[in-house]
């Protein structure tokens, strides 16, 4: 259950950290795959602050993800030079 809940998190946290962050999208493959990186970004950051990561398919687990997307995107913009809107 522990994959499957990051992949299914994974995919509504890039969708709902792309509407944070640029308020647009990448489109829905990039989004999909970033969120899931974030998914697990979050884990580990909340993991690094001694917070638990991702329990499973929760709110608080939702909240993790997304915060991970949120940190994925700003990179991710960082780095191909976009700005953000």
């Amino acid at each position: 259950m522990g994959l499957l809940a990051i992949i299914v998190l994974g995919l509504i946290a890039g969708w709902i950290a792309s509407l944070i962050v640029d308020n647009a999208g990448k489109g829905p493959l990039v989004d999909m795959v970033l969120g899931i990186i974030g998914a697990l970004v979050g884990g580990a950051i909340f993991s690094a602050l001694g917070a638990a990561p991702i329990t499973g398919f929760n709110l608080y687990s939702l909240f993790v993800a997304v915060i991970g997307s949120v940190v994925v995107l700003v990179i991710y913009h960082a780095i191909s030079g976009q700005r953000r809107l």
